[in-house]
């Protein structure tokens, strides 16, 4: 087959581009390297938008969150991404969480079967030097492609650890201690306001894991020195580094949580969060390591209620990279050195499963529109999609460009003063209306 656009990745944002090209009615070639003899450090299958990290799109709550905005505006252009998460939605509290294996597998089936794509197992070492093209080979890219895109845009690509928290079977966890609740008993779409599994610990129990996470012998990545942690992942043991009480006012928060057995908060709480739809994994939330595997063993198993854990994975540790948006693409996310490209996902330095997933919908739709001879009109900084954008390809510092998650800080100001509840409400409504008359033209 033809195609009219090349893309090269097929994790969440290529998956979504190639969805949005093939529904406008463009042939699109996909090219994957998971299946074609190579693999990366952190996937564990060839499965399209397989989820690496956590299995939760955070919260769904459209009216005081910018990444449940952001869910909202994506769903009303058509995400094959939150279709498929929508389908494949496990209880998490407000947040969107999905069973991790049915997610990916509807996301593969839906592409393999659309008459516009073609999906190749093989890995692209240079960059497209003819026809329209969107790079969304993530965080892990292949070196080759690295260089490539190194030598193209004449920019060293930055770099940050990002990290995976482990997964225990629901089977080993211990209910004398550990019980079912989300914190304040919120209930999420989904949900019953027990979508949670809580570990407490008493002072002196936290006061000893916690300098276990600091003694604990830790994977070494000597090439890596000197390169930043993401904040939004951050190993749980290089958050205890920064003091004593950080993990409790952080993962390992106690309030709104009633241990049944004192009718109090505990001092601290591990939470574990449904990972499959047969509720029989589940994952340790805010747990990212780089400890290693025996002693990620020894120390989790010191929790209460987790003393005979099996883990079906343990946590990690890999690299990620990605370029200098804010001067190398324009808004649209063209390369300004070579316009034929685009980025989209990781790579552009946006964070998260939802925002990755965003800027590939709108490299898909900007490719369409470019190919369809249309204006292209990029979505309104007062919306969630617009802001982003703007914050990737020319709002950020460039250099001090770090990984960002969608937040009300991208967003302009609202003018005046307000509580800060009401302010949020003040976003989305803006947003909303921004969104609707974006779209509508």
């Amino acid at each position: 087959m033809t195609h009219d656009v090349h893309i090269i990745g097929g994790g969440l944002a290529g998956s979504e581009a190639a969805w949005q090209l093939a529904n406008a009615g463009y042939k699109v070639r996909l090219s994957e390297m998971r299946g074609g003899g190579d693999m990366t450090p952190a996937h564990q299958s060839d499965r399209l938008a397989e989820l690496v990290c956590s299995n939760s799109f955070r919260s769904d709550d459209a009216e005081r969150n910018a990444v449940g905005l952001l869910h909202a505006e994506m769903r009303q252009l058509g995400s094959l991404i939150f279709a498929q998460a929508d389908k494949h939605q496990v209880p998490a509290g407000s947040a969107l969480a999905v069973d991790r294996d049915g997610f990916a597998d509807g996301v593969t089936a839906a592409l393999t079967g659309h008459p516009n794509i073609e999906i190749v197992r093989e890995r692209i070492d240079t960059l497209p030097s003819e026809g329209l093209a969107i790079v969304a080979t993530g965080p892990l890219t292949a070196p080759g492609l690295a260089e490539d895109i190194g030598a193209a845009t004449g920019k060293e690509s930055l770099a940050f650890f990002d990290a995976i928290a482990p997964i225990v079977h629901f089977e080993s966890i211990n209910f004398d201690t550990a019980w079912y609740q989300s914190r304040w008993d919120k209930v999420g779409p989904g949900g019953t306001g027990k979508d949670y599994i809580n570990c407490p610990l008493d002072k002196e129990q936290y006061l000893t894991f916690v300098q276990g996470l600091l003694d604990g012998e830790k994977t070494e990545f000597r090439e890596w020195e000197n390169v930043p942690y993401f904040e939004g992942c951050m190993p749980i043991e290089v958050m205890a580094e920064r003091g004593i009480d950080t993990p409790r006012f952080g993962p390992m928060k106690g309030v709104g949580l009633d241990d049944p057995r004192t009718g109090r908060w505990p001092y601290a709480a591990v939470q574990l969060r449904q990972d499959n739809a047969d509720g029989t994994l589940w994952n340790m939330v805010g747990f990212q390591t780089k400890l290693k595997y025996a002693e990620q063993v020894r120390l989790f198993r010191t929790v209460p209620g987790l003393e005979n854990a099996e883990f079906a994975r343990l946590g990690g540790l890999h690299r990620n990279t990605f370029i200098k948006s804010p001067e190398l693409l324009d808004p649209t996310l063209r390369l300004k050195a070579r316009p034929n490209i685009r980025f989209a996902g990781q790579i552009t330095g946006c964070e998260g499963y939802v925002e990755s997933a965003s800027i590939g919908m709108l490299a898909g739709r900007f490719a369409a529109a470019e190919l369809g001879g249309k204006a292209i009109t990029p979505p309104p900084r007062e919306t969630a999609l617009g802001a982003l954008l703007a914050h990737i390809t020319g709002e950020a510092e460039v250099e001090t460009y770090q990984p960002m998650n969608v937040n009300f800080g991208l967003f302009p100001p609202i003018p005046g003063k307000s509580k800060k509840a009401d302010r949020k409400l003040l976003y989305t409504a803006r947003a909303r209306d921004a969104f609707a008359a974006w779209l509508a033209a």
